[in-house]
This record gives structure tokens, sequence and C-alpha cells, in this order.
């Protein structure tokens, strides 16, 4: 496997476990997936950016402590890298649950990772609500 190949795999496979973490709801899970010492960069639907780690924690501690449950459909992985970078586009099938309700929606994802130290991290998420007829995006699919 050539090494682009093989970091693209990298990427995705980090990509995955930023959804694992943002559905164990454990913010040390999350941590994991975060380049802390980076100036990182959020904007959750709807939200205002949030700059530096503490500013991004804390909107993923307030989202899990008012999530009861929440999973992903993740399609539409498309990746690209350059040098230490690399960003990922998908589209999330977002399942959340404050009480036995289900909620669905759909969100548009763009996140960055920075390769460091020979590990992949992000440094910047970015979702966006998706509004559609269907609720899938053809050209995602």
């Amino acid at each position: 496997m050539a090494e682009t190949e093989s970091q693209e795999l990298e990427v995705i496979l980090v990509n995955e476990q930023f959804y694992r973490a943002f559905e164990s709801l454990d913010i040390r899970e999350m941590e994991k997936s975060w380049a802390t010492d980076q100036p990182v960069k959020c904007i959750h639907p709807g939200w205002e950016l949030r700059s530096g780690w503490a500013a991004v924690r804390d909107s993923w501690v307030l989202i899990f402590n008012n999530t009861a449950r929440i999973g992903f459909e993740v399609t539409g992985v498309n990746t690209f890298l350059h040098q230490q970078m690399a960003w990922v586009t998908c589209l999330e099938q977002v399942t959340t649950f404050r009480d036995e309700s289900p909620q669905v929606g759909l969100v548009m994802a763009t996140n960055l990772y920075l390769r460091k130290n020979h590990r992949w991290r992000m440094i910047h998420h970015h979702g966006s609500p998706v509004f559609t007829r269907t609720g899938r995006d053809p050209e995602l699919n």
C-alpha cells in the first residue's frame, strides 16, 4: 500500500473514531480525537464559532450533558490530504434522544485533521444542517 493510501486510511479511521467518541457522550473519549494543544475551532449546527480547546471542550460537555443518547450513520465520506493536513467531508444522519423520542436530522460536516508526531488529530469540526425533501443528497450516496 502506498504511503498516501495508508495515510488516507488512517484519516478515515480517525474520523470514524471521532464519531464513536461522539456517540459515547464521554468527554475523555472526545478529547482523544482533538489536537488539544493546537488552535482548534468548532461550529456545531446553529451555533457560533468556538475557538480554543477550552471553548470547544465546553461545547461538547454541554451537548453531552443534554443528550441521553446519540447515533450516527455517516455516508458520502470524502478525504483529501496535503502534507500534514487532511480534511474529510461527510453527511451525518444524526439520531438523538433527549427522552424516549428520537429526533433525526441531517448534517453536512467538514472535519480537519493535523498530523503531528505520526498521529492525526482534529483541529476543526464544522456541521451545517441539511434540509432536503428526500432527506438524502444524491451526490453523497
